[in-house]
Formats: structure tokens, sequence, C-alpha cells
């Protein structure tokens, strides 16, 4: 039987993977996978936090993946009290005090630290996943990506890649849910329509092979879960590639079929192309 992980072990271990303070990081995470941990996942999260310090920026997911709004649900978001589907350390991390969380109807994203607030902000204002939602300005600040215990499908951050790239398998704006906002108002948000269809690139996360190949990611062992690090630039140049030319008996997201799907809560987007922000008449604007 392996040694418990301690709040110092798990911080050496992530300066030794490469982390440092200042660095913007989103983390994907199982608890599970790394045996005993002393403390649980506030140890993680402390560890993370030890390490980034606050002049550091740590996101992770806190999404409900639409759980509020299934049969017998919340029927609503409250970023105050509606819990994460994405696990227990993520689920913890969202309700730290000094953690913030996004209004995203279904994939709100939590983070701490210097650019926590920056990044938040406007995320219930423009695309899920694009250029300028919390994890499009991390990649824009040269951000990096820590996966502990979990591969690359767990890697939310090949959306971004997609929805930068206008992959017509993903909705913009086009679904829309009820959102408790702190204030006590209760509004209708926008958010992403789910393709319809599989990913052959994302969905699998094959690219992980091609990242290992290049020698694109740092792994290491901490307990019993592969840790694997990488600079989201690299993921982008990667998975940019796989869209934009297809591979194997995959074709380009240009020839690709699959489409948005449809669903009680999908509605005509609101979003302005051109502009890059929601129509002049769009509820976003008034809250």
């Amino acid at each position: 039987m392996t040694n418990p992980l301690t709040l110092p072990s798990l911080t050496q271990s992530f300066r030794t993977l490469g982390l440092r303070p200042g660095m913007g990081v989103v983390v994907h995470s199982s608890l599970r996978s790394f045996g005993h941990v002393e403390g649980g996942a506030p140890t993680v999260v402390d560890a993370l936090m030890t390490v980034l310090t606050e002049q550091g920026t740590l996101l992770m997911p806190s999404f409900n993946h639409g759980e509020p709004f299934d049969t017998g649900g919340a029927g609503v978001f409250d970023p105050l009290h509606t819990r994460t589907t994405n696990g227990a350390i993520p689920d913890h991390f969202w309700r730290r005090p000094g953690v913030r969380r996004s209004l995203d109807p279904t994939h709100p994203v939590a983070a701490w630290g210097r650019h926590a607030q920056d990044y938040l902000a406007e995320h219930y204002r423009t695309l899920t996943m694009g250029p300028r939602s919390p994890l499009g300005q991390l990649h824009a600040d040269g951000g990096y990506g820590l996966l502990l215990g979990v591969d690359y499908t767990a890697n939310t951050f090949h959306h971004v890649v997609e929805m930068t790239l206008k992959s017509p398998c993903l909705g913009r704006r086009n679904e829309a849910y009820p959102v408790q906002l702190p204030d006590g108002r209760r509004v209708l948000g926008r958010t992403w329509g789910w393709r319809g269809g599989r990913c052959p690139f994302t969905d699998p996360g094959h690219y992980g092979e091609i990242m290992q190949q290049r020698g694109l990611h740092r792994q290491m062992l901490i307990g019993n879960a592969i840790v694997t690090f990488f600079k989201l630039a690299d993921c982008f140049a990667v998975v940019a590639e796989l869209l934009q030319h297809g591979a194997d008996a995959a074709p380009p997201c240009t020839r690709c079929p699959i489409r948005p799907r449809v669903v009680e809560a999908t509605v005509t987007s609101d979003w302005d192309e051109p502009a890059q922000q929601p129509q002049p008449d769009s509820v976003a604007w008034t809250y």
C-alpha cells in the first residue's frame, strides 16, 4: 500500500512537473485516480494554489452539463448553489472563498487568482468556448493545461479550438436556459448547442498521441495518477491541424456533416458574428 499523498508531497510534485508562481493553468481532474489523498479534494486545491500563488490564475470547469434542466432537476442554474458534474476537486474549488464562477448556464467556469475576474466577467456575453471565453483568454495569455489522472478526452480546451475555427457542429449561443442571478433576478442565459454527433478528433482525445509523439507535454506519476502538463498553444496547433486537414478516414471540419443538436431549449442564435458579440436586442445586455 502506497503512502497517502499530502499537501507537501503534492506541492513538490507539481513543482517538479513544471508549475511555477504566476502561471495561468486550467485543471481537469479525477480525485479517485490519485489513490489516498490526505484531506481529499481541499488538499489538491491547496497544493495548486500554493504553487501558482495569487499572482497566477487557476481555472477549473464547474459545468453542470444541463443536469438542472433534466427531468426532476431544479430547472435553473444558480451559480451560488448548483453543483458541478466535473468531480470532487472542481466541486470543492468553486465553493472556496475567493473563487469566482461564470454565468454560462450549462458550462460555467470557476477561477481564482490574478486574472479570475477578467476571464469570467463576460463569459455570458460571448461564445461558450470561443476566443473570448475564459479558456480562450487563458490561451491568448500563454496559459497551460493540467490533466490530473484524466486523459485528453477530458480536456475542455479542445472545444476552444473548434469554436475559434468555427466548426459547424457546435451552435453559437443557440440554446437558452434559466439562470438565477446573485442579485435575485432570473434570466434566460445563452450557451452553445452541443453537436448532434461525435467528433472523430476531439471527443476520443486521440490527439494526445500526437502531443506525446512530438514531445509537447510532460507526464509524471503522482500517487496512482498519470498527470499531464502542456502549453495550450501547443495543444491548439495540434487540434487545429486535425480539424483543418482531417486524418485517416475522417474529413476536415469543412466537409463534416455533423451539425448542432435540436432540443427543447434550442432557439435562434443571438450572436452577431461581424461584431463578435450578442446582437443589440439580446437579453445578455440587461444583466
